[in-house]
């Protein structure tokens, strides 16, 4: 037997072991991308070798399978790469200002090491310390936004729980506090820069974001918010190339020959399509709203991308690096003496 396929049936024991109620054979192909006849396969290896698999199913209905509760026991304990992960997790959790959600991965990281012998404990440092230093992650520099843990915790208990949330909240742009405000949790949206919360606002009666470094004050109510039933939070957040929201346009850039091959790396939206074009440009396409964010990621490629539509965003783009260069020769003119770009 082939080294991957013992792996395949090595996942395909835990898997069986982490289900309550079972896997079908469609399951398994699915989860490992066979065909029916190689799902059958697999798990008649395991039955023959695993006699406490348990079969499922009413007669006439699908088959399931699955194992005893500790039926493999060392075999699915932690390793270091596990560890690892969690810490690379909580790390990128740091990172976004997440740090109710790092918290709790190194709590489960805890657990998980306490389980463990402790022979593979004492290894265990040492070994983290070498996958995060190759992976990099714990050394990654970069601005984040800090967001008050409290403030965090209180709006994911509103999502998670369902729950109208009072609230004062200061907007980002105009400064702006607004008072006792009722708005309707729905996700939070945390990545890099600026972390925001979604949400359905009485007040203006739609859906809309509000930055987590605003909010002042914030109770959960025990009123239950129902979203919307024709609501969908992936369509919603499509409908833009970052966070902000506004008329979704037909995009398109065409990247030069020498950007081609870094750029078709990037998934710049759900919704591009990628072209390449005679010469050894690439042309991308999608759909979203969201014109000043494309223009701050537009700054990185410099003079490797084109605007080729819409007519607004090639002029923004272009007023945008006119205000910039602007700004560059001000400060030079204000310090004679000090070299600049724009010199």
């Amino acid at each position: 037997m082939r080294y991957g396929r013992l792996t395949d049936l090595m996942n395909l024991a835990v898997l069986l072991q982490g289900t309550a109620e079972g896997l079908s054979l469609a399951d398994i192909m699915a989860s490992f991308e066979v065909s029916r006849s190689t799902a059958e396969r697999m798990r008649d290896a395991l039955l023959h070798a695993l006699p406490q698999i348990e079969e499922l199913g009413e007669p006439g209905g699908e088959k399931r399978w699955r194992l005893q509760f500790r039926a493999l026991g060392a075999m699915v304990l932690p390793h270091a790469g596990d560890i690892a992960m969690l810490y690379r997790a909580g790390e990128l959790a740091n990172r976004q200002g997440d740090t109710a959600t790092a918290n709790d991965l190194a709590n489960l990281s805890d657990r998980l090491q306490a389980m463990l012998p402790a022979p593979s404990r004492t290894r265990l440092a040492p070994d983290i310390a070498a996958l995060l230093e190759a992976d990099g992650v714990a050394l990654r520099p970069g601005p984040r936004e800090i967001i008050d843990p409290e403030t965090l915790q209180s709006l994911r208990d509103a999502v998670l729980a369902g729950v109208w949330v009072n609230a004062d909240h200061r907007a980002r742009g105009s400064g702006k506090l607004s008072r006792d405000v009722w708005l309707g949790p729905l996700a939070l949206l945390m990545g890099d820069g600026r972390q925001y919360l979604v949400a359905w606002s009485e007040y203006q009666e739609d859906v809309r974001l509000f930055s987590l470094s605003g909010f002042e004050r914030i109770d959960l109510s025990e009123e239950v918010y129902e979203r919307a039933a024709d609501f969908d939070l992936q369509e919603y957040l499509q409908r833009s190339f970052g966070v902000f929201q506004e008329e979704v346009q037909d995009i398109v850039w065409r990247f030069t020959p020498e950007a081609a091959d870094e750029a078709r790396q990037f998934q710049f939206h759900p919704t591009q399509t990628v072209e390449d074009a005679a010469d050894g440009s690439l042309i991308v396409r999608f759909r979203a709203g969201g014109m000043l964010e494309m223009c701050w990621h537009l700054f990185r490629w410099g003079d490797r991308v084109e605007v080729l539509a819409p007519e607004g965003l090639r002029e923004m783009l272009e007023e945008q690096l006119s205000e910039a260069l602007h700004q560059v020769k001000s400060i030079a003119s204000q310090h004679p003496h000090q070299k600049t770009a724009a010199q």
